[in-house]
């Protein structure tokens, strides 16, 4: 006779625990917290899910306990390779946990956002993780009401929803220019694509540090609200020379822009960094190994997916941190591509 099945066709619960030499109740502590059952009983309890098949009924649980075991997690890209660190962060800290990861992609829209927290919210997670601190007044509201712990990442301000981990993106453009500035630089450019609010808090720091010089100067910016791409970077770059030819340093708000920035000087035979230093954000590994080597801003991604899910985890555990904002900071890394101006 083949196994017992639900009139559905569907794998029971009782059946794992029979087959697994287990009782119901430590099959069903599998699901929800397998860090109290033994390694053998795990074993056995995994093969048994495996050779029938078993799939766990989430929403009859969500039901059950008021809330789900999926920690969501909403960002604006899954093919940027920031986005990718952060990712990979959160999935090395959930590891191991009881929590699975549940993404959403909102594209950068703000409507989208406010769609998909409104269907996270429905689906009662037992935390949350979101992309910055710029929502709706509609999106903190429902962020507000969700009756879970949420971390904000990417960036820290001073009303976080819950809990916040990241970096300040206008000191860390303050401090790209300030270091320009020291090489003895004067007419420093600026590009940007995109223009999310991360973006222009970077712009922000470079309106500041220029200000403060007393060498800002409207024609020095060159921005767009397209995607960026490493060949969008030579095309601003290849702009902001016609605009303004004397200048001697670019700041780019990523480093996709920058490595453009670089391949155009290679082209027009402009010297790096002879007569143009270039400085990035990010800090992505190619920088490191482009010739020359290209200075960029370095984040601090993995660390913010690993501290995100670790402050949810906890704060469903009933250990909330003291201070609710985490400041990952930032390091400039300098490298050939801004080195100082002969005297």
């Amino acid at each position: 006779m083949g196994r017992k099945t639900t009139k559905s066709g569907k794998i029971r619960l009782t059946e794992v625990a029979k087959l697994a030499g287990v009782s119901p109740i430590t099959a069903s502590r599998f699901f929800r917290n397998p860090e109290a059952l033994s390694l053998a009983k795990r074993e056995r309890v995994d093969s048994a899910v495996k050779e029938l098949g078993y799939v766990p009924n989430l929403a009859a649980r969500a039901l059950a306990s008021h809330r789900t075991e999926v920690i969501g997690v909403v960002i604006p890209s899954l093919t940027n390779n920031v986005f990718a660190d952060v990712l990979r962060g959160i999935y090395d800290s959930s590891e191991g946990s009881r929590y699975s990861i549940q993404l959403a992609n909102t594209r950068y829209s703000i409507l989208q956002e406010e769609k998909l927290l409104r269907l996270f919210r429905a689906q009662k997670p037992a935390g949350l993780i979101v992309t910055g601190i710029n929502q709706t007044a509609d999106s903190r509201a429902i962020l507000e009401s969700m009756n879970c712990p949420v971390t904000q990442i990417m960036e820290i301000g001073d009303s976080p929803v819950d809990m916040m981990v990241g970096f300040s993106h206008y000191d860390a453009g303050f401090a790209a220019i300030s270091h320009i500035l020291a090489q003895g630089r004067r007419r420093i450019g600026f590009l940007g694509a995109r223009m999310d609010p991360r973006v222009q808090r970077r712009f922000e720091g470079y309106r500041e540090a220029m200000k403060a010089a007393s060498l800002f100067d409207p024609n020095l910016i060159v921005t767009t609200t397209v995607p960026t791409t490493v060949t969008l970077g030579g095309t601003l770059f290849a702009d902001l020379v016609a605009r303004t030819p004397d200048i001697d340093a670019v700041f780019c708000v990523n480093d996709d822009l920058a490595l453009g920035v670089l391949f155009e000087c290679q082209r027009r035979q402009i010297s790096v960094p002879r007569d143009l230093a270039i400085v990035g954000f990010n800090d992505l590994e190619f920088m490191a190994s482009a010739v020359p080597s290209l200075t960029s801003v370095r984040t601090n991604r993995y660390e913010m997916g690993r501290h995100a899910v670790t402050m949810v985890i906890e704060a469903i555990e009933g250990r909330r941190p003291e201070v609710p904002v985490l400041d990952l900071g930032f390091q400039l890394m300098v490298r050939e591509s801004s080195t100082a101006l002969d005297t």
